[in-house]
């Protein structure tokens, strides 16, 4: 089996953990510390704070901007559903908003008309390592004087205009262990603003700012010292496991790139191929569910991400007041390939050689 995503561990993350466990300091402490300082350069930020998990630096991220019931915040609907869940956990309504089908991210062309006097802040997702359009999204949240929170919990040292991605507003980061780099789960919350910094850092801790006295109502999304050693590690090689992912995706583009009916993704500067994700339309070859079946039959590890868009999940059928099509489509269309940095050059050939045995049967008249 060729999986779709692989964590990429070696002997000094192991050895990172093992002296984190001899110290007995197991809990939030030095590492964590020096794993967001750390991170905190590498986005090009003043402050990153470490959570739980990608999830836990959303929901903090929008309650340290103030975000709050009554208010609006927009987004996409095509994303994983913690982006949503994160802005109803604090209290606020999502307001969807339809998506650009060569990037896979919110369309700001369409924000401006979804904007009304409840709208707070705009949510970016940088959706499978590519940065959504940020000079024209901040335009936009300047002219209305809205929050940006990234969402780049798939986009490690992803670049806009030479500008890492959760530099741009507040930026929020998950190291599970599909993403391009790992701490087990993880997540962190990167940010240029002090009075964010300082309120993201008490809501994490219990409302805290100095033990056992509490400024207001938090929550424990602390990480451990043992998930910010994995990282620290992780993170110098970050840069590598990037590019390695953006030749995978080089190669994969250069042998595919023919098949009619497939829409490969850009091989953009800035994309960090957390995934790589292509569109298989209609009336070509297999449709994209035979050639998904097709394809792990044969031990290829692929994904659908995301099979049904968020504002037609069951848990947001009251949000559920208008289609979007693009986002809907986008849905029956796309199909993600093995793309991590673990890849062999085998494999690569592999995934190429069934690829084009299971999509091309149809044509040539094969069951």
């Amino acid at each position: 089996m060729i999986p779709i995503a692989k964590p990429w561990l070696g002997e000094e993350e192991k050895k990172a953990v093992l002296e984190v466990l001899d110290s007995g300091l197991l809990a939030q402490g030095k590492k964590v510390a020096e794993f967001e300082q750390q991170f905190a350069a590498f986005i090009g930020v003043k402050y990153a704070i470490a959570t739980a998990n990608g999830t836990t630096a959303l929901h903090a991220a929008l309650l340290a901007q103030g975000i709050a019931a009554g208010d609006e915040v927009i987004t996409t609907p095509f994303s994983f559903i913690a982006t949503a869940n994160a802005i109803r956990m604090a209290g606020a309504t999502p307001v969807f908003v339809d998506i650009n089908e060569k990037t896979f991210n919110i369309n700001p062309y369409l924000i401006e008309k979804a904007i009304t006097p409840k709208t707070k802040a705009i949510l970016p997702v940088h959706l499978f390592g590519l940065p959504a359009e940020m000079d024209k999204i901040i335009a936009i949240a300047e002219k209305y004087h809205l929050a940006i929170i990234e969402d780049a919990c798939q986009a490690h040292g992803a670049e806009f205009q030479g500008k890492k991605v959760g530099s741009f507003g507040t930026g929020c980061f998950s190291f599970y262990p599909t993403k391009n780099m790992t701490t087990g789960e993880g997540g962190m919350i990167t940010t240029n603003d002090d009075s964010i910094a300082h309120r993201a850092r008490m809501i994490i801790n219990h409302g805290s700012e100095k033990k056992y006295y509490h400024d207001t109502v938090g929550y424990n999304y602390r990480m451990t010292d043992i998930a910010a050693a994995i990282g620290i590690v992780q993170l110098q090689k970050l840069t590598a496991f990037n590019q390695q992912r953006r030749l995978n995706a080089q190669y994969l583009n250069q042998e595919l790139h023919h098949i009619s009916g497939i829409v490969l993704p850009e091989n953009h500067t800035g994309h960090v191929f957390h995934q790589y994700t292509l569109r298989v339309k209609s009336g070509f070859g297999r449709s994209r569910d035979q050639l998904n079946t097709g394809l792990q039959e044969q031990g290829i590890g692929t994904a659908v991400f995301y099979p049904l868009p968020i504002h037609k999940q069951k848990a947001y059928q009251q949000f559920n007041h208008q289609t979007y099509p693009v986002a809907e489509q986008m849905a029956h269309e796309v199909l993600s390939l093995p793309i991590h940095s673990g890849l062999r050059q085998l494999e690569l050939d592999t995934i190429i050689r069934i690829f084009r045995e299971i999509y091309t049967q149809k044509r040539e008249g094969k069951p």
